[in-house]
């Protein structure tokens, strides 16, 4: 981070938190993010291609219940 942004940041946090949670709104907003309608679509495109991979046993199933083993076991 720059100084000059790091000045910033320090100045940015004296704010009261109704005005610093407007401008991180307005630094949001400044970004363009994709649609929502073209998030859902990438991600049904995904979706078919995997299932697809799936009929073609380019990758396998794994049972649900050793998934969520794996998850616990990150867990601890």
């Amino acid at each position: 981070m720059s100084k000059f942004e790091k000045q910033i940041l320090v100045e940015a946090l004296k704010l009261p938190p109704t005005e610093r949670a407007e401008l991180v709104e307005n630094l949001l907003a400044s970004f363009e993010f994709p649609s929502r309608k073209t998030i859902d679509d990438l991600w049904a495109q995904e979706a078919e291609s995997r299932i697809d991979a799936f009929e073609r046993g380019e990758i396998a199933d794994i049972p649900a219940k050793e998934v969520f083993a794996k998850i616990e076991k990150r867990k601890r």
